[in-house]
């Protein structure tokens, strides 16, 4: 089954420095059809302005993933950590037991993130912050996993919870496999570009809400880049 969100139809709000859609329910935009996928709780893709961001505020007991999709965002938290990820590039951050964080786009050009949020399975733990660049040559034709609560992901930034989050960047034409199972769900954002899921067309930012597929075939309509998230 494939549940397909047009971009157009996501809620949000813009605010000036910041223009964000919400693909769940979040801050005043509520749709009681839109809560959560599985343990997968936000998808917001915001756009904000160049020397503008997100001031400091606090969370607890959240995986916090940010995919940056142009631009950069350089984030800054109370444990000490300092970091700028760039576009591709991925920022992982539990929150555990409390972390008061900002995330500012420092750049001259405007930056545009995917932030996802996913209910941790852990809980009680001491909250962290890591970063990693993540080549998109690698990612060329195939799903590579950028985050996950799983051990045997080695290469990827860890979260705290039963869930992967994968890319992948297809040229026109390619057509990418990803093994879910039946009893799990998915949710796929194109970055760029336009794909097709079993005759269904989802366009660049749209959402498709997946389950009860054995395997995810995509293929590209045109070059595009990719974002999802196996969730519980």
């Amino acid at each position: 089954m494939i549940d397909l969100r047009p971009y157009r139809s996501l809620g949000g709000a813009n605010h000036g420095w910041l223009d964000a859609k919400h693909h769940f329910s979040f801050a005043n935009y509520h749709d009681p059809a839109r809560t959560n996928w599985g343990n997968l709780r936000v998808w917001n893709d915001d756009t904000i302005a160049p020397q503008s961001g997100f001031p400091p505020h606090p969370h607890r007991d959240m995986e916090i993933i940010t995919y940056v999709r142009e631009g950069a965002i350089t984030h800054r938290d109370n444990l000490g950590n300092i970091g700028r990820t760039e576009a591709g590039d991925v920022q992982v951050m539990s929150a555990g037991t409390g972390i008061t964080h900002s995330e500012y786009n420092m750049e001259e050009v405007t930056t545009k993130i995917f932030q996802i949020w996913i209910m941790p399975t852990r809980t009680g733990e001491k909250p962290g912050w890591g970063a990693r660049p993540f080549p998109k040559g690698e990612r060329s034709g195939q799903f590579v996993v950028l985050a996950s609560g799983f051990a045997d992901d080695t290469d990827a930034l860890s979260i705290r919870t039963d869930a992967r989050v994968v890319g992948a960047t297809l040229k026109a034409g390619e057509t990418a496999e990803y093994p879910i199972g039946k009893n799990r769900r998915a949710y796929l954002v194109p970055a760029t570009g336009s794909v097709d899921i079993d005759g269904v067309r989802v366009n660049a930012r749209d959402g498709a809400a997946i389950r009860d597929e054995d395997v995810i075939r995509v293929t590209a309509i045109e070059d595009s880049e990719l974002v999802l998230v196996d969730a519980a």
